[in-house]
């Protein structure tokens, strides 16, 4: 009985212990995950400062919109352009509906009726501006309207049709003036920020994320510039043309461009590096120089190679379709600088300079770097040989 009793009293003290043991261990397990949990909220919430710190943020910020609009808001203007012509050439159609939708502001002095309002910046304390070539169109002078409600008379610069970049200058100093950035370096997903007068309702920011880079020219639906676009889903309406793009640091990036009348978040922008270097050609030489070659090109792509087959058929029936790749030559310009190198139509573009190409784009971004006069070497294939051939641009003829 005795020996029973103590089997049992062991059985109960085993129970116990093992049970504390337990207990024990699941409640250093739990601390344990509390403590990993807090460790990893607090690292969060270091990384959260130091992107803060980064922003050049203080505690007496709203946030980094705010603070990128405080800096880059003075340096953006209102653009009422003047007397244009009846001779003035028709804008694209996606800028069409941007000119129609931009009539009717106020007066200048009473005598002229603005054709077109937009927006621009100002590159120099010294009154130049930058802005898009629709929003002045054909007009030399322009009203020119400071965020401090300063109103100048500004003199056309220069227009480049091909990037849809104009400048302007008007009689000023000490101007606030907007830092650029570099668009080169944009990552899809980041934040964009966007200032304007959209529909007449003066220093409008809106917010949003860079969508996309590099859309072509074509693809945005303008496919007579020689631009690839920025693409954000920041809201740009008409009026907002020509103002900037901002990053997070208020740095100018972009060219506030185009909307797609046919969708919604889908705005464009000129880099602005592109910008800038049309800018200053504008300013020094009175115009901006393009490159030309002189050739209609085609991506020997999928769709690309459906379209020959549709279009071109005798063409089509020459190549093998289901292996080529490149770009096709399909019409050659007399007299271009294609023309004068020996390009032919059916020749297939390999390769552009020291660049493999493969769309028209490529080709085109190429050539858009080359310089005017100087030896363009071009690798091809000709009835199914290698050849290269070496072509000079010219200026793009107006």
């Amino acid at each position: 009985m005795l020996n029973q009793s103590f089997r049992q009293w062991s059985l109960y003290t085993t129970f116990l212990i093992l049970g504390g043991s337990l207990g024990f261990l699941g409640h250093a397990y739990w601390f344990q995950r509390q403590l990993n949990a807090s460790l990893q909220a607090y690292g969060e919430f270091r990384q959260y400062e130091q992107s803060l710190a980064a922003l050049d943020l203080n505690q007496d910020s709203v946030n980094f919109i705010a603070e990128a609009v405080k800096t880059v808001g003075p340096t953006v203007v209102r653009i009422d352009a003047l007397d244009q012509t009846e001779a003035s050439a028709s804008p694209t159609p996606l800028f069409k509906k941007f000119f129609q939708l931009e009539e009717g502001f106020p007066t200048f002095d009473g005598d002229r009726q603005p054709q077109g309002t937009g927006s621009g910046f100002i590159l120099s304390s010294d009154g130049q501006l930058v802005t898009n070539a629709h929003v002045v169109g054909n007009s030399s002078k322009v009203k020119v309207t400071l965020k401090d409600g300063q109103v100048f008379e500004g003199q056309v610069m220069g227009v480049d049709e091909l990037t849809d970049i104009a400048v302007i200058k008007i009689d000023a100093t000490g101007l606030p003036t907007a830092t650029l950035g570099n668009a080169a370096g944009l990552t899809p997903g980041e934040w964009a920020i966007a200032i304007g007068n959209p529909l007449g309702f003066d220093n409008s920011v809106t917010v949003g994320i860079i969508s996309a880079l590099d859309r072509p020219s074509a693809q945005v639906g303008i496919p007579d510039k020689r631009v690839r676009f920025i693409q954000t889903d920041a809201a740009i309406n008409p009026g907002n043309s020509g103002g900037p793009l901002l990053n997070v640091r208020g740095e100018v990036i972009g060219l506030n461009t185009a909307i797609r009348a046919d969708g919604q978040g889908l705005g464009f922008a000129i880099p602005i590096e592109t910008a800038q270097r049309i800018a200053q050609q504008l300013f020094t030489e009175g115009k901006a120089t393009h490159p030309y070659l002189g050739i209609r090109m085609l991506a020997l792509d999928g769709e690309g190679k459906n379209r020959l087959r549709e279009t071109l058929p005798a063409m089509a029936q020459d190549l093998d379709l289901n292996q080529e790749t490149g770009v096709l030559v399909i019409e050659v310009a007399p007299d271009s600088p294609a023309a004068i190198a020996n390009i032919q139509v059916g020749d297939i573009l390999k390769q552009v300079g020291d660049q493999p190409v493969l769309t028209a784009f490529d080709v085109q971004d190429v050539v858009e770097r080359s310089s005017i006069g100087a030896d363009l070497p071009i690798d091809l294939k000709r009835r199914g040989k290698m050849r290269q051939l070496t072509v000079q641009p010219t200026e793009f003829p107006s």
